[in-house]
């Protein structure tokens, strides 16, 4: 690594982490965290104001769990405060009857929606893990096991999910979710078990989502990973994959740079590229279509903060995994897209949604589906990334 590459890491690390203390968390913080009923709201319009009392419950263990992370990092006890906030709310309004969670509630923690997903679970499971290590009380790790377990057993029980369609089919999206819910809970309970659903999981991924003959992850697929030639099944979603890569990386980083995982990782990172990256405007496209047809979705061509939270991180880890210079390349150019035109210089944080020539399409910075979660997340974990390897270059 050359002094001009230092140099650059070091300016990378120390603005994500003046953003993460002097911008992004204080936001949320200030606007979001509801210091009457708990939780947290998401929907705020640019300068903080609230928009909408709704609250989104995979939110409030999403949350949860970056307050919990952020705490670990910076030692500042509010933010322990606040992801006890986030998980005291989920326990007591977050749940229906039969275990499974709700989608969103009221203020006050009143049902409003449920949905057929397993999201909200997810992230109750890994804000509950991650609680329990920043503040020890183990008593959340035992929580987060037994609600990871519940939640497979409903996927594994037919007809315990309304089927999406009428279609037996298979989605990328749980699949490698559960490699990263699985890897954050194993950091506080010790079954070998996780190991191996952590290996199934990437296994699956393998055998039917990776498509070579269109050198992607495909978002739907076949029961048996069959090609289904319709616009759903042709589609592509980038950011899923970079995802889907730094989840696998971060997986062989533990594992010693297990090479095979590092292949897998760095293959699907480089298909995500070639796919998502908008050569003409720069940054990271919504969705593509494998056989090139135009996509169905309205958002198609646009660009979301969360795909180029994702490429920044897929970047650094293909490059602390390979140090292959085009993988800092890849970094350099979605990290400047994103800070040329996400960042809110006026009343901070990032706008959600762009335009594809990257001016902002609304000026909310929060709803049901954006909040405090990809960015502080990419923020906290490059901060890291970045160390580690400014370490290793010297």
């Amino acid at each position: 690594m050359d002094r001009d590459e230092l140099k650059y890491l070091r300016e990378c690390r120390n603005r994500n982490y003046g953003s993460l203390v002097g911008d992004v968390l204080p936001f949320w913080m200030k606007f979001g965290l509801d210091r009457e009923n708990g939780g947290v709201y998401t929907c705020l319009d640019r300068d903080g104001t609230l928009m909408d009392s709704t609250k989104s419950v995979w939110f409030q263990g999403r949350f949860a769990y970056v307050a919990a992370l952020a705490f670990e990092k910076l030692h500042d006890r509010q933010f322990l405060e606040a992801s006890r906030s986030c998980l005291q709310f989920i326990e007591k309004h977050c749940f229906d009857t039969d275990g499974r969670m709700f989608f969103s509630v009221t203020a006050e923690g009143k049902p409003l929606r449920r949905r057929r997903y397993i999201f909200s679970e997810c992230f109750a499971i890994i804000a509950m893990a991650e609680y329990a290590k920043a503040s020890g009380e183990m008593s959340y790790a035992k929580k987060a096991h037994q609600l990871l377990l519940r939640t497979m057993k409903v996927l594994s029980t037919p007809g315990a999910i309304t089927p999406k369609y009428l279609f037996e089919a298979r989605g990328h999206s749980e699949t490698m979710m559960f490699i990263n819910v699985i890897n954050v809970l194993r950091q506080v309970v010790d079954d070998p078990s996780l190991d191996r659903e952590i290996d199934s999981s990437i296994q699956a991924l393998g055998k039917y989502f990776m498509n070579h003959e269109y050198r992607t992850i495909l978002e739907t697929v076949g029961p048996d990973g069959e090609f289904l030639d319709t616009l759903m099944g042709r589609t592509i979603n980038p950011g899923h994959c970079m995802e889907t890569g730094w989840f696998i990386l971060q997986i062989a980083k533990q594992r010693g740079w297990d090479p095979a995982l590092v292949k897998m990782g760095t293959t699907i990172i480089d298909w995500a590229w070639d796919w998502g990256w908008d050569e003409p405007y720069g940054g990271m496209i919504n969705f593509r279509d494998c056989k090139g047809f135009p996509n169905q979705d309205y958002s198609q061509d646009m660009k979301f903060w969360w795909p180029q939270c994702e490429t920044i991180l897929a970047g650094l880890y293909a490059y602390e995994a390979t140090g292959e210079a085009k993988y800092l390349e890849m970094h350099r150019k979605a990290y400047e897209f994103a800070f040329k035109h996400f960042p809110d210089p006026e009343y901070g944080e990032w706008y959600g949604y762009l335009h594809r020539d990257g001016t902002p399409a609304h000026r909310a910075k929060g709803n049901l589906f954006k909040g405090p979660f990809h960015v502080p997340r990419m923020l906290l974990l490059s901060c890291d990334l970045y160390d580690e390897i400014l370490s290793a270059g010297k």
